[in-house]
Parts: C-alpha cells; sequence; structure tokens
C-alpha cells in the first residue's frame, strides 16, 4: 500500500519508513522538519515538506498521491514544554491531526495508525498496565494525545474512519545496520544521554531520585525498540479493511528496567564508564511504568524482536558510535 508518513523524518518515523520499505509498502514522507532529518530519509522515498495544519499543502498531496493509510508520528512529546507551553501542544498536537483528519475525508482516505503514548494513563492503578485502565492524563502532553484518541472514536462512528492507537512506553535504540537512530534536540532519553556522557560528549548523566520503592531505588520503565514498535504499525493494515474499525494497544516488552539497570547495560555494551550525578527525585516520576502487551501478541502476533536492554542498547551504541554528532545537522 502507499502510506502517507506524517513526521516521517523523526525519530520513529524515519525507522518506520524503512520497515514499510523492507514490508513491500510504498511510504511517503510528509514533515516540516522543526525536529526531523533529511539524512533520516531513504534515497527514492518521496518527501512533501509542509505544515500539517497546512490544508492547501495537504490537498495538494492528497491529489498527487493517491494515499491508502496514514501514518502519525508528528507530535511534540516534552512533557515540561507542554506545561510551560501549553499552546504550542494544542495547536501541533490535537489541532494539526484533526487538519489532517479533515484532509483525509476530503479525498476519501479513511485509514489511520496513531503514535499514541502511555502518557494518556497519567498514575496508573496498577502494574502492568493494560489498554483497560482509567486514562487521567497529568500534563498537557498526555492530555492532547487522549483528546485526538476520542476524535478518533468520534470520526470512526461519525464518518467509518478505521484507526488503530498504539500507545507506546518509552522508544528506545537505532536501526540494526546502524543507518539511522536517535538525534534530538533537546535529548531527554536515558539510554542516549547515558551514551554521550560516557563518551564524554554530554554532561554527566543526572539520575533523578534513588530512593523509589523499587529494587534498586531508582525508577523503573519499559523499554522498547523503535524498530519493533514500527512492526506492530504495519500489521495493523489488515485489520483496517472494515469501516468504523477501533483498535487501541499497549506496546512495550513487559520488562520493568531501572535506571542504574541501563546504565549497566550502557557500560557494558561501549565499555566505557557513564559519569553520574544523583539528585532528588522530580515532582511527577512514578516509580514504575511497564505494558502489558499480551493484546498486541494475540491479536497482531507482535512479539519484540530486541526483549533485552543489552541488545535495545546494543544497536543505540552502534548508531552513536559512528555517528558522534548525530545527523550534523543541527548545533548541539
Amino acid at each position: 500500500m502507499k502510506v502517507l508518513v506524517a513526521g516521517g523524518a523523526g525519530y520513529i518515523g524515519s525507522h518506520c519508513v524503512r520497515q514499510l520499505l523492507a514490508a513491500g509498502h510504498e511510504p511517503v514522507v510528509l514533515d516540516n522538519f522543526v525536529y526531523g532529518h533529511r539524512a533520516a530519509i531513504p534515497a527514492g522515498v518521496r518527501l512533501h515538506e509542509a505544515n500539517l495544519a497546512d490544508a492547501a499543502a495537504l490537498d495538494r498531496l492528497f491529489a498527487a498521491e493517491k494515499i491508502d493509510v496514514v501514518m502519525h508520528f508528528a507530535a511534540y512529546c516534552y512533557v515540561g514544554e507542554s506545561v510551560a507551553d501549553p499552546l504550542k501542544y494544542y495547536q501541533n498536537n490535537f489541532a494539526a491531526p484533526l487538519a489532517l483528519l479533515d484532509a483525509m475525508l476530503r479525498h476519501g482516505v479513511k485509514k489511520f495508525v496513531f503514535s499514541s503514548t502511555c502518557a494518556t494513563f497519567g498514575i496508573p492503578e496498577k502494574m502492568p498496565m493494560t489498554e483497560d485502565l482509567p486514562q487521567a492524563p497529568i500534563n498537557p502532553y498526555g492530555q492532547t494525545k487522549l483528546d485526538v484518541e476520542n476524535m478518533l472514536k468520534a470520526f470512526a462512528r461519525a464518518y467509518g474512519l478505521s484507526f488503530a492507537a498504539f500507545r507506546y512506553f518509552n522508544a528506545a535504540g537505532a536501526a540494526e545496520d546502524g543507518s539511522i537512530g536517535e538525534d534530538h534536540e533537546p535529548e531527554t532519553h536515558l539510554i542516549p544521554l547515558a551514551i554521550g556522557a560516557a563518551q564524554g560528549l554530554r554532561p554527566a548523566l543526572q539520575v533523578f531520585g534513588t530512593d523509589y520503592p523499587t529494587p534498586d531505588g531508582t525508577c523503573q520503565r519499559d523499554y522498547v525498540h523503535v524498530d519493533d514498535l514500527s512492526r506492530a504499525h504495519i500489521a495493523i493494515f489488515d485489520k483496517l479493511a472494515t469501516p468504523g474499525a477501533q483498535f487501541f494497544y499497549n506496546l512495550g516488552t513487559g520488562t520493568p528496567t531501572s535506571v542504574k539497570e541501563v546504565i549497566r547495560a550502557v557500560e557494558k555494551v561501549t565499555g566505557l564508564k557513564v559519569p553520574v550525578n544523583y539528585a532528588p527525585r522530580r515532582a511527577g516520576d512514578p516509580p514504575a511504568l511497564y505494558a502489558d502487551s499480551g493484546k498486541a501478541r494475540r491479536e497482531l502476533g507482535w512479539t519484540p524482536k530486541f526483549a533485552t536492554i543489552d541488545a535495545i542498547v546494543e544497536t543505540a551504541w552502534r548508531w552513536h558510535k559512528a555517528h558522534p554528532q548525530g545527523y550534523g545537522d543541527r548545533q548541539r
């Protein structure tokens, strides 16, 4: 199928573009390069550079490309920034997807795959987290994602839109061949921060809180490889043939990994020491967040290929070792 990948030059989107190619589909990238990287787009993949809320640009794109399925990876995802500047997040994470869905309906495209987040659950009632837990976001980032999920439900009922919403846990790692990887500015993800600190390219790693009720006192999270996420997005395609179909899946390995365990994995894989500064807890950090992804495993036949933190870190290290300055298109 011909698949429009909104945000296809970003971290997860660019990995999904490569997985689409590997699966025999035809990706088309839409990106405005606020955070994306041109070098992350494979040669030969068509690119439309535009803002997601630009109705005229979207009309030109859909008229030219005859899209079958749309994937959305174009959200902003900095929790702290969403609290400080919620207007930015509602404009990009809610109003822009609304414009995209409006354009899809105008052009008769009714299959949509949405990159959602476990942040829609807020502070969960239990672990591991299942899809049926109450959703009560505690920041505008999570709220905008939930608002889009609710919008998709309404569009499915009213217009026959078929969609899947994948609620990620901690996306991590890089392409197995080292061709693309993770390069954010600012970088907030633990694994690239730890690797950069070990390389001497970033400051000592800040670890917030060592007194959590976890085995080693540091927060636990569920790290899931970016290519495993991508494969789940492609596995849903056949299920979108039914008009109005709705699917929600949590995507994680189901294994909680602590901050200290990530540091040990980085040191083991790289052979380098990670310099660490310990600091008090940050407000709003739950002790543990990890997925029950049994539904995705049962219904999609999805199994994470990179099931251990060491395997995930190995792919990340391959990228960062070869690209110490990332894609080299921004000042750090």
